[in-house]
């Protein structure tokens, strides 16, 4: 596992302060990083790819969507990086739980925009970590954060992908039953500690041929998605985890992208 302590300050921007201008693209960048396909290195691996855009593109005003009481980043990471670092939740009590030392934004990264017409074109990396599977409309989420960004910015969005099989269950019973298996499965998941939320999945797709014509219909000019297979749903079922592990074998040694778990959704504007 890779640890980022503390996280390195962004590079200087070379071309004339312009972040529409830099030559680095998203493809050369993830062509050096190298994932691996397994989801255990998406999970290690999330807060060194975020340093890295950061550090490639010369970004230095992050916004996490969804933070709320659990930051991708601690106070003393960011105390060390010359960076400008605001948390945003749609939740005011999630939030509160979020550390002092932080800007904090409460809004609907889905909602109708008016509420984020103070943060427009206030940052150049804005980034999630499942939050998007929640959202009823992705086109509007994704919307918003274009809006969120300054030309040259970038957003990183770490998402649960369709079509595996326990997000598809997720989907197919209620959420009451499906928040009742959670916590039966991970004791920790309560609503003090770790609290599950409805989830759509809307958007959700580990396929770019899928979603890179969306997000250019919106404005981004370069997507990347990097798709990662395997989960840990199964881990205390017997025969089914067996099975599920040699079919998500079979599915990434195949690159079979509508069978991805995770991917991390990588759009620059």
């Amino acid at each position: 596992m890779t640890h980022i302590e503390p996280i390195a300050a962004p590079r200087a921007i070379a071309v004339d302060g312009d972040l529409g201008q830099l030559p680095n693209t998203l493809d050369l960048f993830f062509e050096r990083l190298a994932p691996a396909a397994h989801s255990q290195w998406a999970w290690d691996h999330y807060k060194e790819t975020v340093v890295g855009l950061a550090c490639e593109f010369g970004l230095d005003r992050f916004i996490e969507i969804g933070g709320g009481r659990d930051p991708l980043f601690t106070p003393e990471e960011i105390a060390s990086a010359a960076v400008r670092f605001t948390i945003n939740d749609i939740s005011p009590d999630e939030l509160r739980f979020a550390p002092a030392a932080f800007d904090k934004a409460c809004f609907d990264v889905a909602g109708a925009g008016d509420e984020l017409a103070e943060f427009t074109g206030r940052f150049d990396l804005v980034f999630s970590r499942m939050v998007f599977e929640h959202v009823k409309d992705a086109q509007q989420a994704w919307t918003n954060t274009h809006r969120l960004l300054v030309p040259g910015g970038v957003a990183i969005a770490f998402i649960p992908t369709l079509y595996a099989i326990p997000y598809l269950v997720n989907l197919a019973i209620p959420e009451a039953v499906s928040r009742r298996i959670v916590r039966l499965l991970y004791a920790h998941r309560t609503d003090d500690e770790d609290p599950k939320f409805p989830a759509h999945y809307d958007w959700c797709y580990g396929d770019g041929r899928r979603l890179a014509p969306r997000l250019a219909a919106i404005g981004f000019r370069e997507v990347k998605v990097i798709p990662f297979w395997h989960h840990e749903y199964f881990q205390s079922i017997p025969v089914v985890r067996q099975i599920d592990n040699l079919l998500n074998r079979v599915a990434a040694g195949r690159d079979w992208r509508w069978l991805t778990s995770y991917a991390y959704i990588v759009a620059r504007k």
